[in-house]
């Protein structure tokens, strides 16, 4: 197969790219920054058509993750830079690939679990998950992630292609071992002995391991009647509070200092990030591939972060 991936050099990129390069197919990565990679790495803009368009003609999958970082403070200067690299990409993948005369079958584009609502009392899945952006008293920064991932649900479909299906990806955090990846970001609290409580800790963390996510993916190309929106998270989100426990026990810590939303506050300040990564509760099952017949192979956090640790540790203590 050819996939090509567009904003393919981030995290989640890089773990697609080395898993579907691992299997011999061809891969190739549409980046703002060209650079050296095991497969081709061909440059693009996200706004404009360019030479870039020819590796889509004749390909089999396209699986576009271009976006800016969400991992900064939300001024104005980087709201529009989220929400414009969001939807002008989205935008012009659909004026190419709709001129192709070969486009790729599967069309798969990044969303996320943040589209739904604050919640604590409820699973959210995709046939009775609440849209979020009306709870009263939430912050004005988790609005403004809810109306992100609407506008770039509504670019994604705003265009039928014939011959093309279209599979939003509304993904929880992706955990890999990788250095500078979300998973190395909560153990290195964790590390240094940081990793306690996010008071109040009762707001769900949801997740994926990496294995699962890759594994979703791959079911989902396989499952032509699959398409739409399609949540990729565990089935078994859990409470901040557990997380952080369970996190420590896989890396043999028996503390970890609480941390209370004002501290938090100053943290994330003081980390140019938003606290929202934290707070916000996040319920959110996957209930098309369950329903599908999907089985995870890590459906729960103690075994994924013992896994994810084991490999940390050899990982960086190799480097």
């Amino acid at each position: 197969m050819k996939i090509v991936i567009p904003g393919g050099a981030g995290q989640v990129g890089q773990v697609l790219a080395r898993h579907f390069h691992s299997k011999g197919d061809e891969v190739v990565v549409l980046s703002r920054t060209p650079h050296a990679a095991p497969w081709r790495v061909v440059a693009w803009d996200g706004v404009t058509r360019g030479p870039w368009v020819a590796e889509l003609d004749g390909s089999d999958i396209c699986i576009n993750l271009a976006g800016r970082s969400v991992n900064c403070r939300y001024h104005e200067a980087n709201r529009r830079a989220i929400l414009d690299s969001r939807v002008q990409s989205t935008r012009i993948l659909n004026e190419a690939i709709a001129s192709l005369n070969r486009p790729p079958a599967i069309w798969m584009n990044a969303s996320t679990a943040t589209i739904y609502r604050h919640a604590l009392d409820r699973p959210m899945d995709e046939a009775t998950g609440e849209y979020g952006g009306n709870e009263p008293g939430a912050p004005d920064t988790w609005n403004f992630s809810i109306k992100v991932a609407k506008a770039w649900e509504e670019a994604f479909f705003a265009t039928q292609i014939a011959g093309v299906r279209k599979v939003s990806l509304r993904s929880a955090m992706t955990f890999s071992p990788d250095r500078g990846g979300v998973f190395d970001v909560f153990l290195g609290l964790v590390r240094h002995g940081l990793g306690g409580t996010n008071l109040p800790g009762t707001q769900f963390v949801s997740w994926i391991h990496e294995v699962d996510f890759i594994r979703s993916i791959e079911f989902l190309i396989e499952h032509p009647e699959m398409d739409g929106a399609v949540n990729l998270a565990s089935p078994h989100p859990l409470p901040n509070r557990e997380f952080l426990r369970l996190l420590r026990e896989a890396w043999g810590i028996g503390f970890g200092l609480l941390t209370t939303r004002w501290m938090l506050e100053v943290g994330t300040f003081l980390l140019r990030t938003e606290s929202e990564l934290v707070l916000k509760s996040r319920k959110v099952i996957p209930g098309r591939l369950l329903v599908a017949g999907f089985e995870f192979s890590y459906p729960t956090w103690p075994e994924a972060a013992r896994e994810l640790v084991s490999r940390w540790r050899a990982l960086h203590q190799a480097q």
